[in-house]
């Protein structure tokens, strides 16, 4: 920058008027408000080791009641429901399935909030399988803030009926919906040896279909690992267990911490732009005499 244009610029600083102070104010907030969110889910995930580059996280997820318990420092019950991803199979040890990895981080993140994962997952159950141990636990005095269901892989393989997976899927949603429960589907794995792609993509897109007509958000693992293999075959390589079809440790650990991610951005208050411009409007605008000395 010359020297000239430093001088006019200084001249014109008493001019800069009050939408450009706003400007300044709200941009500064917004800053601030981004730096405290990274700056939570960075505390919450530092204990978990993911080895591979998470994507940008999906759009805000709508957890409403979830949201309203942090907010009250009220307990916050999660459901984390499904089949043998959701137990574990693969992993090391229980403390390295994502239910726990899941749990922990959000007590990290949530301090002062009881935080409650409770592992429902039983290898090799299909939907119709889940949604019984499902609508039960839906019945109980004590029903979860938050449904995690992970559901399809085992329909997808075993060669079940797609209308009726469909149909199963629609039941899920209207369970927990009615048990006003938040809910969030995680859908199926990518492994490298699927048999039937396009079959299997089909009952991927079911999930998606299912979710959006009802306004649930979907956790895409089929999306994520899918990813992981078309940047390097090595880097899914090294998410699975032994059995090249499990996640191992590395991918429970990626799988806790993106998906923790996301309800994480969920249930963060954000600042409402409205009450931001009150709050600058009503914050006296610098003196012109002061602007110049400094």
């Amino acid at each position: 920058m010359l020297l000239g244009d430093y001088g006019l610029i200084r001249s014109a600083l008493p001019f800069l008027g009050t939408a450009m102070m706003l400007r300044f104010r709200l941009g500064r907030l917004a800053c601030l408000s981004a730096a405290v969110v990274a700056g939570h889910v960075a505390a919450a995930f530092s204990a978990v080791a993911c080895p591979a580059p998470l994507p940008p996280a999906a759009e805000r997820m709508s957890l409403s009641l979830t949201e309203a318990h942090v907010a009250r420092r009220e307990p916050v019950q999660v459901l984390a429901i499904g089949s043998s991803s959701t137990e574990g199979i693969g992993a090391s040890a229980p403390d390295r399935t994502y239910p726990h990895l899941l749990e922990q981080s959000l007590r990290t993140a949530w301090r002062g909030t009881p935080v409650g994962v409770t592992n429902a997952g039983i290898g090799g159950e299909t939907a119709d399988q889940t949604l019984v141990r499902l609508a039960e636990a839906l019945k109980q005095p004590v029903k979860p803030d938050l449904v995690i269901w992970q559901v399809g892989t085992n329909d997808a393989i075993t060669g079940g009926d797609e209308a009726a997976f469909r149909r199963r899927l629609e039941h899920g949603v209207a369970l927990v919906r009615a048990a006003g429960s938040d809910l969030i589907i995680l859908d199926q794995q990518y492994y490298p040896a699927i048999p039937d792609h396009a079959r299997y993509e089909r009952f991927v897109g079911l999930v998606a279909a299912v979710a959006a007509g009802a306004e649930v958000p979907v956790f895409s693992r089929y999306a994520l690992m899918k990813d992981w293999n078309r940047q390097d075959p090595a880097l899914l390589a090294g998410m699975l267990s032994s059995d090249n079809f499990h996640m191992g440790d590395q991918g429970y650990a990626c799988l806790a911490q993106a998906l923790g991610r996301d309800i994480l951005d969920a249930v963060t208050p954000r600042p409402d732009p409205l009450q931001a411009v009150a709050r600058a409007k009503r914050q006296p605008l610098p003196d012109a005499q002061a602007m110049r000395r400094g």
